[in-house]
């Protein structure tokens, strides 16, 4: 079904587009600055990869440091300047003795790849995948076949779906799409989504897209902390809410894997680090604030 934007809709397409490929001018640098971090901070504990995990090994760094008494440092704040899940997989396999590294993903890597690159994965939690929109839109829940239609194409108009009579704007970011789960809890391919959409590089790129259209549609995972500013709102599915409580019942459709990567042959004060960011007593306070659903027994 082929759907019409006005003039309007269209500029502003435009104009994102081209905000988006400036934006993404610098990544090599960034790129080429990353991996000089990972041979300069011999010393150190160093783990890098995406930004949602690097926010749960964030907010637990001070814990983290205290287990295992070294100095430690984390990449992934940013993940659209070259810091990935991709980044994650480097720095796990770069790891030696002297050169104490670990990486952190928000995909599940596949049998395949873990064998390829030679890594022990270490899962740390689920994370809801939040279906958004901008708050002026009166729609407050979906179905879960209705958010599949709309990233699908074949619901172009939210009238079609008890909201107003306005044309959809896709915003997707479908990143890592050779990996399984993540967004493909939505749809399973990125050839499934409709052709006609928004595909942004970043959470924060999601976030200012969605804000942008009264008529959009998003997904971002649960642990991205929205600002005041942001005229963004979270859509339940079939009614239900995106916590913990809710993935572990099975009545949340859309969720993604966190995991801890390393090689093969980890130094003992990474394989404490990332221990005690998967069953350390501070990970409970993590996992609550963002609705994470932990994958290992916790430790009192």
């Amino acid at each position: 079904m082929t759907i019409f934007l006005t003039t309007r809709y269209r500029a502003r397409l435009s104009v994102i587009l081209v905000l988006t490929l400036l934006a993404f001018h610098g990544s090599a640098t960034a790129k080429e600055s990353f991996t000089d971090e990972l041979s300069s901070n011999e010393g150190m504990l160093m783990g890098a990869g995406a930004h949602f995990a690097w926010i749960v090994f964030d907010a637990l760094k001070e814990d983290l440091e205290k287990k295992t008494g070294r100095k430690t440092i984390l990449f992934g704040e940013n993940s659209m300047l070259g810091v990935g899940c991709k980044a994650g997989i480097k720095a796990a396999k770069q790891g030696t003795k002297s050169r104490e590294t670990f990486g952190f993903v928000c995909c599940p890597l596949s049998e395949e790849e873990i064998e390829k690159e030679k890594l022990i994965v270490y899962p740390l939690a689920k994370e809801p995948i939040l279906i958004l929109a901008r708050d002026d839109n009166p729609v407050t829940n979906l179905s879960i076949d209705q958010v599949r239609g709309i990233f699908r194409g074949d619901i172009t108009n939210w009238n079609s779906v008890g909201g107003n009579d306005q044309p959809i704007v896709v915003v997707t970011r479908l990143h890592c799409k050779k990996r399984p789960g993540h967004w493909k809890t939505i749809l399973p391919s990125h050839k499934k989504f409709r052709q006609e959409r928004l595909n942004v590089k970043s959470a924060s790129a999601m976030v200012q897209r969605v804000s942008d259209f009264s008529g959009s549609i998003g997904h971002t995972g649960a642990t991205w902390e929205f600002k005041p500013e942001d005229k963004i709102k979270v859509i339940s599915v079939n009614g239900v809410r995106p916590t913990a409580k809710n993935l572990a019942n099975g009545t949340y459709p859309f969720f993604r894997q966190m995991s801890a990567i390393t090689n093969r042959d980890p130094s003992p004060d990474v394989v404490k680090l990332i221990k005690e960011a998967q069953t350390g007593p501070a990970f409970r306070k993590v996992a609550k604030k963002y609705e994470l659903l932990p994958l290992n027994p916790l430790q009192n």
